[in-house]
C-alpha cells in the first residue's frame, strides 16, 4: 500500500462502518423474528453474525493502515479537510443525539466512540455520560477569563445532575459523597470544580447572596492569583491540588472548607525557561500605584529586573493583570486581611532574588545588592545586619556546645531562596487558615490548623483493596477521628503533565495522577470484577484493564521505592545526586516500569512509565528539594524580641514557639520551608516527600467511605485553541483513561451491585403483594421476587433489556448498567406518582376541613352584600356626533368624608411610657442580624433593616 494514501479513503470507510452499523441492526431484527418464530433457521443468523464480525474487524484494520500510511507533510492538510467535514456531518449525525456512550449501535471500538465525542463537541455538547460516569472535553472557551464563583454563572445540565445526585444520596442515606475530577493538566478540571460548587450553592446553599458564598468567592479569587501559573501545556495551571468540603444538614449548606495540597515551591525561585512563575508577582508590578511602589521600595523594577522573574516567559497581558490585581485586593478586604501585609511580604520575596552572595576577600562574603537588602529587611521589619547574619552563618550544636561558622556563597544563596520559598508558602497557607476560619460551626469535624494539613484522617486504615494508597510505606499515625456529619467534597488534584525538564515536583504531581487512577480502576473495575468472581457470577464479558499499581509500588514502596530511597540519601550530609541515581539503578534495572533513557547524553536522569506515557526525570535538585530545610539561624530573625512586623513573626508562630524562655539564639536546628505537617521519621526529622506522601494518604482514607461521583476531563487539543477537536490528543487520553474498558463494562457487564437488603428496600414498590414468612432470609426472598416481578414487565413491554442483565450472588443482586437505569427510572416515576397521590388527597382533606369556615365567610358576604342599598345607576353621558367630550365640572361636595377620631393624650403618652418611646424621636431601627432562618437551621444572609418612611412626631 501507498505510504501517501489520500485521507479522503478513510472518510469512504465512515461510510462503510454506517452500513456496518445498519447491517447489525437487520441482525438484531432477524433474531428477533427468529426468537418470535420458532421455525426459523437459527444456522443463518449466526452464519450472517459471524460474517458481520468479520467485515467490522477487517474494516478496522484497514482503516488503521491507512492512517500510519499518511506521510507526515500531507497529514495537517488532510486532518484539517476532515475536520471540516465532520463539522458540518454534525447536526445530521445520530451521535449528535447520544447521551450516554454505553448506547452506541454497531461493534463497539475506540473510533466509535472517538467519533461520538467528536460529533457531539461541533454540536456544542462538550458532556457525554458512560452510565454514571461523565466525560467532559474542554472546547477552551474563555481561556482567559478568571476561574472563580462569581464568573462560573452558567448553568450545564449534566454537571447540575452530578451535584444533585450527590445532595439527594446525602439526604437519603446519611453517607458522604465526592465529586473527583481526573485528567491531564489544562483540562478543565477547576472550572469544572467551580462550576460544581457554584452549582451546590445554588441547590443547598441559598445561592450567591449568602455570606458564606461571598467568603468563598473571595478566597478562591485570592488562591487563584497565589496558586496559579504558566507552564507549558496550560497558561492557567493551577499548581496546587485542592479538597474542598460542603458540610450539608437539612438539605441547607451550613460550612465549607477548602484544604490545598501546595508543592511546586521551585517555581517560586527558578520558573523553567517558557514558562512563569506564580501569577501575583506580574499582577502586582502593574496594579499597585506609584505611592505604593514607593512605600513598598519596589519604584523601578519590572519583570525584566527581577531575578526570580527574568529566568522564565516575561511576557504578560498589563491591562488584565492590572484588572485581576484589583479583584484580588478587594477580595483580601472581603477576608478581612491587611492588603499591606501580605503586599510586604510578596515584594520582600522577589526582592530576595536580587540579592547574591559572592566571596569576598576576607572572611566575609560580599553582597551584589546592597539596596536590596535594606529593602527586604525594612519590608520585613528586621535590621539588615540581622537579616545578612542570618543568611550567612550557620549554627551547629556538638556535644552540647554551639558552635557558629560563616557560610561559602553557595550555601547563603541556597538559604536565601529558602527563605523565599518558605515566606510565600507560610503566606499562602495564612490565606487559607483565614478563609476557613471565617464561618466556625458546631458539627464534630476534624479540625485543621495548616493549609497544607489534611482533615482527612481517619480513626482506621483501610487496606489498599477498599481503595487506600498501594504501598507499605509506614505514613504515620492518623491523627484524627471518623466524622459523624456527612459532607459533599469536591476533589480537583494534580493532573498527569509533563515538561521539558521534570524534577522533584512533577514526579509529586504524577504519582497523584497515578494514586487518582489507581482509585478509579479499583472502585470501577477492580472491586467489582473480583466481588463477582467470588460469589461466582459468571461474566459474558472479559474486562481488560491496565492496573498501574506496580507503577505506585515502583515510587512509594516503603523500603525500596524511589521516594523511600530519596529519603534514605536525603539524611546523608555527603550524599549527592548521583549516589541516589546509583542506588535505584541498582534497586530498579528489572523493573518494568523503570528505564533509562538511551538517547540522552545527560546520565543524570531516569525514566518511568506511567500510565499516561513515558517521563523522564532529573535527578540534580532531587535531595535540595526534598529536604526542604530552613536553618534556624534565619528563622530566629523574626522573633518578636528582633521583628516588629507582626505577620512575618505569626507566619513562623510554630517555630518560634521552642525558643520562648529568654533564649532566642539559634541552636542549629534545621525546619521546614512549607508548613509542618508534624509527620517525622524515626530520627524525628521529615522530608517534603513524607509529608506529601502522608496527605495522599489520608485523602484517599477519607475517599474510600465517601461514595465517588466520577468525572473525566479531556483536553481537545494541545494548543488550548477553541472549539478544535484534535483526534490524536483525545484518542491518547481515551486509552489513557480506560475509556473504552470502561463502556464495555457498562454496556455488556454487571457494573453494579447491591446488598438484598438495600435492593430489596429501593424496588420493593414493584412487588404486587408483600412477601408472605418471616424467614431468616427475607431481603433475599423479596429481592428474588422483585427480579421475577421485573422479568413480568420487561417481557410485557417489549424492551431490550432480559435477565441476563441481573444476577444474583451469594450477598449482591448484580445488575448491568441499562438495566439499573431502567430501574431507577421505574423508582422515580413510582416516587413522582406517589408524591402526586399524597398531594392530591391532603389538598383534598384541607378543602374538606377547611369548608366550613370557607362557607360561614361565604353566606356573610352574601348577607352583608345583600343588605346594602342598591346605588344609583350612572346615566351615560350623551357625546354629540362629530364633537369631542367636554369635560365635566369639579363639583365641591364640602366636608363630606369624616375626619377619623384621634386617640386621648394620656393614651399616647401611656402607650410611649410602656414601649420606652419619645414622640419627638423616632423610633430606633432593629439591629442587623448575620442570619436568617430557615426551617430549623440558621442560614447565612445579608439582612439589613431601613425605615421605611420619614419619622413625623
Amino acid at each position: 500500500m501507498s505510504g501517501t494514501v489520500s485521507l479522503s479513503k478513510v472518510f469512504i470507510l465512515d461510510k462503510y462502518f454506517t452500513e456496518l452499523e445498519s447491517y447489525w441492526k437487520t441482525e438484531e431484527k432477524l433474531e428477533s423474528y427468529h426468537t418470535a418464530d420458532n421455525g426459523g433457521n437459527s444456522n443463518d443468523v449466526d452464519l450472517l453474525k459471524e460474517q458481520l464480525r468479520s467485515l467490522s474487524t477487517e474494516l478496522v484494520t484497514l482503516r488503521s493502515s491507512l492512517k500510519e500510511g499518511l506521510s507526515t507533510d500531507d497529514w495537517p492538510q488532510e486532518a484539517m479537510k476532515r475536520d471540516v467535514i465532520v463539522r458540518q456531518c454534525a447536526n445530521v449525525s445520530a451521535y449528535s443525539t447520544l447521551n450516554d456512550l454505553i448506547h452506541i449501535s454497531g461493534p463497539l471500538t475506540e473510533d466509535a466512540i472517538l467519533r461520538g465525542l467528536q460529533t457531539r463537541f461541533y454540536t456544542g455538547d462538550f458532556y457525554t455520560n458512560i452510565g454514571p460516569i461523565l466525560l467532559s472535553v474542554n472546547p477552551y472557551h474563555d481561556v482567559h477569563c478568571s476561574l472563580t464563583l462569581t464568573s462560573t454563572p452558567e448553568k450545564n445540565g449534566s454537571l447540575c445532575d452530578v451535584v444533585e445526585d450527590a445532595v439527594a444520596r446525602l439526604a437519603e442515606t446519611g453517607h458522604s459523597q465526592a465529586i473527583i475530577l481526573s485528567g491531564l493538566s489544562g483540562s478543565g478540571k477547576t472550572h469544572a470544580s467551580m462550576q460544581l460548587l457554584r452549582r451546590l450553592f445554588d441547590v443547598a446553599g441559598g445561592g450567591p447572596e449568602t455570606d458564606t458564598f461571598k467568603h468563598l468567592a473571595a478566597a478562591f479569587t485570592v488562591l487563584r492569583s497565589l496558586g496559579n501559573a504558566k507552564t507549558d501545556s496550560n497558561a492557567e495551571s493551577s499548581r496546587m491540588g485542592q479538597f474542598i468540603e460542603a458540610h450539608v444538614a437539612d438539605g441547607a449548606l451550613y460550612r465549607t472548607k477548602i484544604h490545598c495540597y501546595f508543592i511546586d515551591q521551585t517555581r517560586i525561585v527558578k520558573p523553567l525557561r517558557h514558562e512563569k512563575n506564580y501569577h501575583i508577582f506580574y499582577q502586582m508590578l502593574v496594579g499597585l500605584t506609584q505611592e505604593e511602589k514607593v512605600k513598598l521600595y519596589i519604584e523601578g523594577f519590572s519583570s525584566h529586573s527581577l531575578r526570580y522573574l527574568n529566568q522564565g516567559d516575561t511576557n504578560q497581558n498589563e491591562a488584565q493583570d492590572a484588572t485581576r490585581f484589583q479583584a484580588w485586593k478587594d477580595s483580601l478586604a472581603v477576608l478581612g486581611i491587611p492588603f499591606m501585609d501580605v503586599m510586604r511580604v510578596l515584594t520582600a520575596v522577589v526582592l530576595l532574588g536580587n540579592i547574591e552572595f559572592v566571596e569576598g576577600q576576607g572572611m566575609e562574603l560580599d553582597i551584589r545588592g546592597n539596596n536590596e537588602i535594606k529593602s527586604v529587611a525594612a519590608l520585613l521589619g528586621i535590621s539588615a545586619v540581622s537579616l545578612y547574619k542570618g543568611l550567612t552563618t550557620k549554627s551547629r550544636m556538638v556535644k552540647g556546645q554551639l558552635f557558629k561558622s560563616l557560610c561559602d556563597a553557595n550555601t547563603a544563596n541556597k538559604t536565601r531562596d529558602a527563605l523565599a520559598k518558605a515566606l510565600y508558602s507560610r503566606t499562602l497557607a495564612a490565606v487559607v487558615r483565614r478563609a476557613n476560619s471565617l464561618k466556625s460551626t458546631t458539627a464534630s469535624t476534624v479540625s485543621s490548623s495548616g493549609s497544607n494539613e489534611s482533615v482527612h484522617n481517619q480513626a482506621e486504615t483501610a487496606r489498599f483493596s477498599n481503595g487506600s494508597l498501594p504501598s507499605s510505606r509506614s505514613p504515620g499515625s492518623s491523627n484524627g477521628s471518623l466524622r459523624s456529619d456527612g459532607f459533599i467534597g469536591i476533589v480537583d488534584m494534580f493532573g498527569f503533565e509533563t515538561a521539558h525538564e521534570n524534577g522533584f515536583e512533577k514526579l509529586c504531581i504524577n504519582l497523584c495522577a497515578e494514586t487518582m487512577q489507581h482509585f478509579y480502576n479499583t472502585h470501577i473495575f477492580k472491586s467489582t470484577l473480583e466481588c463477582a468472581k467470588d460469589e461466582g457470577i459468571q461474566c459474558e464479558i472479559d474486562v481488560d484493564y491496565t492496573d498501574n499499581a506496580p507503577c505506585i509500588e515502583l515510587i512509594s514502596s516503603q523500603r525500596t521505592g524511589l521516594l523511600s530511597l530519596l529519603d534514605s540519601e536525603s539524611l546523608l550530609p555527603r550524599s549527592t545526586h548521583e549516589s541516589y541515581l546509583q542506588r535505584v539503578r541498582v534497586q530498579h534495572r528489572m523493573n518494568p516500569g523503570f528505564f533509562e533513557p538511551n538517547d540522552s547524553v545527560d546520565y543524570s536522569q531516569f525514566g518511568i512509565r506511567h500510565y499516561m506515557g513515558n517521563v523522564v526525570y532529573r535527578t540534580q535538585e532531587l535531595l535540595h528539594v526534598n529536604r526542604d530545610s530552613l536553618p534556624d539561624d534565619v528563622i530566629t530573625v523574626f522573633h518578636k524580641q528582633h521583628c516588629d512586623f507582626g505577620f512575618a513573626s505569626h507566619i513562623f508562630a510554630n517555630e518560634l514557639k521552642s525558643y520562648q524562655g529568654g533564649n532566642y539564639c539559634p541552636r542549629g536546628l534545621l525546619h521546614r520551608v512549607s508548613p509542618n505537617f508534624d509527620v517525622k521519621d524515626d530520627d524525628g526529622r521529615n522530608t517534603l516527600s513524607q509529608d506529601y506522601y502522608t496527605r495522599l494518604d489520608n485523602l484517599i482514607k477519607t475517599l474510600v467511605h465517601c461514595k465517588p461521583h466520577f468525572i473525566r476531563c479531556i483536553k481537545s487539543n494541545n494548543n488550548s485553541e477553541a472549539d478544535l477537536f484534535d483526534r490524536e490528543t483525545v484518542v491518547h487520553q481515551i486509552r489513557g483513561l480506560e475509556v473504552l474498558e470502561t463502556v464495555n463494562l457498562m454496556a455488556e457487564g454487571f457494573s453494579h451491585r447491591m446488598r438484598f437488603k438495600a435492593f430489596s428496600n429501593n424496588y420493593r414498590f414493584l412487588l404486587k403483594s408483600p412477601v408472605v414468612g418471616m424467614s431468616d432470609n427475607r431481603a433475599y426472598e423479596e429481592s428474588k421476587a422483585i427480579l421475577e416481578r421485573l422479568t413480568e414487565i420487561l417481557d410485557d413491554s417489549h424492551l431490550v433489556i432480559s435477565s441476563s442483565s441481573w444476577a444474583i450472588g451469594q450477598k449482591h443482586i448484580f445488575l448491568s448498567e441499562i438495566c439499573r437505569q431502567h430501574l431507577e427510572r421505574m423508582r422515580l416515576a413510582q416516587r413522582h406518582a406517589a408524591a402526586h397521590t399524597l398531594q392530591k388527597y391532603t389538598r383534598r382533606w384541607l378543602a374538606v376541613r377547611n369548608w366550613p369556615s370557607l362557607r360561614r365567610t361565604l353566606e356573610m358576604r352574601q348577607k352583608s352584600r345583600s343588605m346594602r342599598p342598591t346605588p344609583p345607576r350612572p346615566q351615560k353621558p350623551i357625546y354629540m356626533s362629530g364633537s369631542r367630550r367636554r369635560p365635566q365640572p369639579i363639583i365641591e361636595s364640602g366636608d363630606s368624608h369624616e375626619v377619623p377620631r384621634l386617640c386621648e393624650k394620656s393614651t399616647v403618652q401611656a402607650t410611649l411610657s410602656a414601649y420606652g418611646l419619645d414622640i419627638e424621636k423616632p423610633p430606633p431601627i432593629p439591629a442587623r442580624r448575620s442570619y436568617t432562618v430557615a426551617g430549623n437551621a440558621k442560614v447565612g444572609f445579608p439582612h439589613k433593616r431601613i425605615m421605611v418612611k420619614t419619622y413625623q412626631g
